[in-house]
């Protein structure tokens, strides 16, 4: 696939990375899906730790003369992160059959190739939750990870510097890791990951998104350089997967080490279903604005379909950010942003549960069980086990724990607090020395020579060991300032079936939110509480958590919605096109369409030329003209009332009156607007706070305009209101706030001017022509109601269940609702036909789509068999959910004639539009020489 991009337009940023919006790539595309679909993961370590043996050394024999250690074994043994081990002398021959590896592209050379070395694998310690859920999914597709090999040792447990590595090494590596589970490598310079990892994401990200500001000011020279290397390290992983990827697979990107990941692999494949997961809290906009590379984090995670996050406050976090630090448009359910609409969504990860019950069972956690019990017999036990990380709450929790023994010194010699502190992959002297101190105070103060208040374990311990713990614990105390999603918790949970220990859980932690609710019972109720949380642990497991992510990305992939350049209007084919048709309809939005927007909504009064043009349309026996506007009924009938023939809707749909009748059928009579109360409080706060806005009231939405008000400020409340609004309305009312030109207007979801549209296709099937013209966001309602008639619906086995996840997201709605206001519909219709004898379709009449069938979700309202009312009237539940007319019989709509539907604006603006034109009076123009008002 070409990675050509357009340098014209391109940002070229610090670090040499470059942003480029999706619809000035040289090749667009719209996201593609196998079958099949392979799976390609990609985190910042692979899953498995890799040691190098010498095979012509004697057992234990130092392979430093093979060039595989360097430097003072004192500081250059692994991390302690790494399970210590025993290896043979000599590793089993694994290359013996000589075949093809596909992840190198070449055929795998036999064990004789590397006389001299091998390659020994083991698992590597943590993130258990992650990789068990990614390994769930091997079930139901081919999977390949990607990351960075890590530290390398030799069979002496020394790390083996990068530049030590021949490409011999690295191809054994590569051999073995694809053979043991497909897995890709990537090999870095030492001081291109040091300024990776250790630079930018512990020294940068890791304390901003954890709300840890820096204290430490520089010249900014180690910074730069830090931010190079992440920069470059994300290109390379970008590269690896381009390199694997073939047409159709899924590409899912962990956390914030590979942040620019996804934009780097969209511009190299447009096509591609792209996922990201941010296992790490996301920090509010106050706080992520602090970073000075935050619009190239925020694009850099914008290439994907769909970004991920452990709870909804993280993602609420992000899209904010996303509003206010980048300006971009955003829903509660993704950002607008480089041409695309990024899906956002919350999936809390769980663990393993049937591994982890498997693993508290074996034979060897019962024995170091009952000898915790011995150790501790007569105690109470508090247990607590966190890495030594500053957001853990090791030091306030020791703290707490002091109080407790403080105020209620009866408990003194009564309980014990055993804490497991994990060395962290970046050591914290300044923190161990503290948590080392507190731990010595408090054995000083309150311990005796019998009794040992805390005891502190600062190592890895065996995992027999701490499933042990958990099981015989009283009380479970986790109290993390600020963590992502602390499975402590869940694993504690789950060991506690039987012995029923409450958990005491900062509210801090990803796992609160989840588990809020469970929490809600008589905290004497011990029982109760582990009961509780326990049936929550088994339904969010890892497994649920990896495969639900990945159902909705590919679902988002398959109707994502990207737009591409739009060409300008072709005159010529227009004309060609309504000359040689004998039935047209012809539909137009109002401000900003047929007359340019005014400062004030009053101003906007419409010009001579533009009467002239649309009286002469309207006049057509062939024409079916239509104005349909966000204007109320008034305002339309007072400026343009006097043109005959001409039907009117207003209020986005809200409202209609066919052409030649004086009577407006009002669509929203029988919905509740009490809504508008709790709006009009929001848009008066923000007009008393921003100078040269006001509110207009209509019968059926709330307008917000600041056209008047200074640009940048304007613009930055309307950002504020926007947000306030999806948090307090959107949540909780079935409205929807729609982004104008100037202006936020709230209506309800059920109404807009799409529905509009496809109830005059209804009516009137037989029509050869369409145009329908527009400016704003509210007008793409229109655009995509005639897309749908004119695109293909994909049908592949990886988004089959697309309709049925439609279905079910639609069944929430109210349909007695939805079915009167189609009655209302039918009813319109009806009237119109009776007084103005137009054909109307007979009770078996059918519409086609000519590409074929779409997803749809419509109410059928059943009347008299010799009238309108007797049709399929359908109204969308929602139209995010693309529902439509019927899509079957034999009938061509348009006569095989795609839609004109032109947008105005430039023509690289974000639309479903198919044409453009700069203003309206362009629009106007085309318009008279339809008309023949004007010429050529």
């Amino acid at each position: 696939m070409s990675s050509t991009l357009v340098s014209s337009a391109s940002t070229q940023l610090p670090g040499s990375l470059r942003v480029v919006p999706l619809t000035e790539l040289a090749e667009t595309s719209q996201i593609v899906l196998s079958d099949k679909p392979r799976l390609i993961n990609v985190t910042h370590q692979i899953p498995y730790s890799c040691t190098l043996v010498d095979r012509t050394s004697p057992a234990g024999a130092s392979t430093t003369g093979a060039n595989l250690s360097v430097g003072s074994p004192s500081i250059n043994r692994r991390s302690p992160s790494v399970t210590p081990r025993q290896l043979a002398s000599h590793g089993p021959s694994y290359f013996q059959d000589g075949t093809q590896s596909s992840a190198m592209g070449a055929a795998c050379p036999s064990s004789d190739t590397h006389p001299d070395s091998d390659c020994v694998l083991e698992q590597r310690r943590g993130h258990s939750a992650l990789y068990s859920g990614i390994k769930s999914l091997e079930k139901d597709m081919e999977t390949i990870q990607i990351g960075w090999v890590g530290e390398v040792a030799d069979q002496d447990g020394y790390v083996v510097p990068s530049k030590n590595l021949t490409e011999s090494h690295k191809l054994i590596m590569q051999e073995k890791l694809w053979q043991k589970e497909k897995v890709v490598p990537i090999f870095l310079d030492d001081g291109r990951a040091a300024g990776h990892y250790e630079g930018y994401c512990k020294s940068v990200l890791w304390p901003l998104f954890h709300y840890i500001l820096w204290d430490e000011a520089t010249d900014g020279r180690t910074e730069k350089k830090n931010w190079e290397d992440y920069v470059f390290v994300n290109q390379q992983f970008a590269d690896t997967v381009v390199e694997q990827y073939q047409a159709g697979d899924i590409v899912w990107i962990h956390d914030y080490h590979l942040t620019l990941v996804p934009h780097m692999v969209r511009q190299r494949l447009p096509g591609a279903a792209i996922g990201v997961f941010i296992h790490a809290p996301f920090p509010s906009s106050e706080i992520f604005r602090c970073l000075p590379k935050r619009v190239e984090v925020l694009n850099g995670l914008l290439g994907a379909n769909q970004v991920g996050f452990q709870t909804y406050s993280y993602a609420r976090h992000f899209i904010s950010c996303c509003t206010r630090v980048n300006g971009y448009e955003s829903t509660p359910r993704g950002v607008d942003a480089l041409g695309s609409t990024v899906w956002v969504g919350t999936f809390p990860i769980g663990i393993d549960a049937e591994r982890v019950e498997r693993q508290r069972r074996t034979p060897g956690v019962l024995p170091k069980m009952d000898a915790i019990r011995k150790t501790y017999k007569g105690k109470r036990i508090i247990v607590g086990r966190d890495k030594l990380d500053l957001v853990k709450g090791v030091q306030q929790k020791l703290q707490a724990f002091e109080k407790f023994l403080n105020d209620y010194p009866e408990m003194q010699g009564e309980v014990v607090l055993i804490q497991v502190t994990s060395p962290p992959l970046v050591e914290n002297p300044k923190l161990e020395a503290k948590v080392a101190e507190l731990v010595a105070h408090i054995n000083g103060t309150y311990g005796s020579l019998n009794f040992t208040p805390v005891h502190h374990y600062h190592q890895h311990i065996a995992r027999d060991e701490y499933y042990a713990l958990l099981s015989v614990a009283d009380i479970g105390l986790i109290t993390s300032v600020r963590d992502g999603m602390n499975t402590t918790s869940l694993e504690y949970i789950m060991c506690q079936s039987e012995n029923h220990g409450p958990l005491i859980l900062s509210e801090f932690t990803g796992t609160a939110g989840s588990l809020s609710g469970a929490l809600m019972v008589n905290p004497w109720d011990y029982q109760g509480v582990a009961r509780q949380l326990h049936k929550h642990v088994l339904s969010h497991t890892a497994q649920i958590w990896a495969k639900t992510f990945i159902a909705e990305l590919t679902l988002n992939a398959s109707t994502w919605d990207q737009s591409t350049p739009t060409p300008y209007l072709n005159v010529s084919l227009i004309m060609d096109h309504y000359k040689h048709t004998k039935k047209r309809l012809l539909m137009f939005d109002y401000d900003g369409t047929l007359t340019p927007i005014r400062k004030t909504p009053g101003a906007a009064v419409p010009q001579e030329h533009m009467l002239r043009a649309l009286s002469s349309l309207a006049a057509d026996p062939c024409n079916i003209v239509w104005v349909i506007s966000g204007r109320d009924q008034i305002v339309l009938e007072e400026w343009l009332g006097h043109v005959a023939n001409l039907g009117f809707s207003a209020e986005h749909g809200s409202f209609i009156r066919q052409p030649g009748s004086q009577k407006w059928i009002n669509f929203t009579e029988s919905l509740d607007m009490s809504w508008k109360n709790d709006v009009l409080g929001i848009f008066n706060y923000y007009t008393e706070r921003t100078p040269g806005s006001f509110v207009e009231q209509k019968r059926s939405s709330v307008t917000w305009h600041y056209r008047l008000a200074d640009p940048e400020f304007g613009a930055f409340q309307a950002k504020e209101c926007q947000n306030h609004l999806e948090n307090a309305v959107l949540s909780k009312l079935p409205v929807e706030i729609l982004v104008g030109k100037k202006n936020l207007e709230v209506r309800p979801t059920i109404v807009n001017k799409g529905e509009i549209v496809k109830r005059l296709l209804h009516q009137h099937p037989d029509v050869e022509f369409v145009m329908c013209a527009g400016d704003d966001k509210t007008d793409e309602d229109m655009f995509r109601a005639l897309a749908e008639l004119s695109n293909t619906q994909h049908s592949s086995n990886a988004v089959g269940g697309a309709q049925k996840v439609v279905d079910e997201a639609a069944e929430s709605y109210n349909h007695n609702l939805v079915a009167e206001t189609a009655t209302k519909f039918a009813e319109a219709t009806l009237m119109h036909s009776q007084e103005h004898s137009l054909a109307v379709p007979q009770k078996n009449s059918i519409i086609t789509a000519r590409d074929g069938p779409y997803l749809k979700r419509s109410v059928m309202v059943e009347g008299d068999s010799s009238s309108f009312g007797s049709e399929s009237a359908t109204l969308s539940s929602t139209a995010s959910l693309g529902s439509s007319m019927s899509s079957q019989g034999s009938t061509p709509l348009l006569g095989g004639n795609e839609p004109f539907s032109i947008t105005i604006g430039q023509a690289l603006k974000k639309t479903l539009a198919n044409w453009h034109v700069t203003s309206p009076e362009e629009l106007i123009r085309v318009l008279s020489i339809l008309a023949g008002t004007d010429e050529v």
